[in-house]
């Protein structure tokens, strides 16, 4: 998608080549003539960053700035500042915003401080959690061990928990009773593999909450698949 960007500038010129020139480069735009209308348009639309002239009829830039600022400190704002503008420059970023360039500039120099910006606030992609898993509507977190079922907690002994977990890491994948037991009773365990047997039971009455298909389902002489209950096993 094409970042959009807001030119709040009075000077229809000016306004008209950053328009052209943005667009060139790709990115989206909208264009206010005064600091209300400015205002107005950010509001009512999302902006990945704001180019926001100083002297503005009206409502000035640093009323805008300041408006901005108050309901929000993401969207970078660079200003467009003359070059006696000392003061206000100094006031601008004591108000918020992310940077300026003086009139006359040379585009090059802009594109490169809206390249910079938008890079700076730009969210890295979410990364998955390694100890989330998640089937058929049934959700495990390994570190907090929390179990849902359609966004309904479910309450699980320890043992349990493993049981369904290891499951839970092996969709659509038929372990054997002694599989099972490897995994979550451990390699040193000499009980009767109808512990197995048991501990499904336990968890499917928890997590299938009485619907006559479950989703731990039996492969008869073979041993258990999570599967959704739909399929043919």
């Amino acid at each position: 998608m094409s970042e959009r960007i807001l030119i709040i500038e009075d000077e229809e010129n000016i306004a008209r080549v950053l328009q052209l020139e943005l667009e060139f480069e790709g990115y989206v735009t909208g264009v206010a003539y005064t600091g209300t209308d400015g205002l107005i348009q950010y509001r009512e639309q999302e902006w990945d960053l704001i180019l926001l002239d100083l002297m503005l009829p009206g409502l000035n830039g640093l009323d805008v700035l300041r408006r901005i600022r108050a309901t929000e400190a993401e969207t970078p704002v660079i200003l467009l500042t003359a070059k006696n503008e000392v003061a206000d420059k100094v006031a601008g970023l004591d108000l918020g915003a992310n940077d300026y360039v003086t009139k006359p500039f040379e585009i090059e120099e802009l594109l490169a401080r809206i390249r910079a910006n938008l890079r700076f606030v730009r969210k890295p992609v979410e990364q998955a959690d390694p100890h989330f898993h998640q089937f058929a509507g049934l959700s495990i977190h390994e570190q907090t061990r929390e179990v849902k079922r359609d966004e309904v907690m479910i309450e699980l002994t320890p043992r349990e928990f493993d049981l369904l977990l290891h499951l839970l890491k092996h969709p659509n994948q038929v372990l054997t009773r002694e599989q099972l037991l490897d995994a979550v009773w451990g390699y040193d365990y000499f009980g009767d593999t109808n512990v197995v047997d048991v501990y499904i039971r336990y968890v499917r009455k928890k997590i299938d909450n009485g619907d006559p298909q479950s989703l731990i389902q039996t492969v008869r002489g073979v041993g258990y698949v999570l599967k959704e209950p739909n399929h043919e096993t």
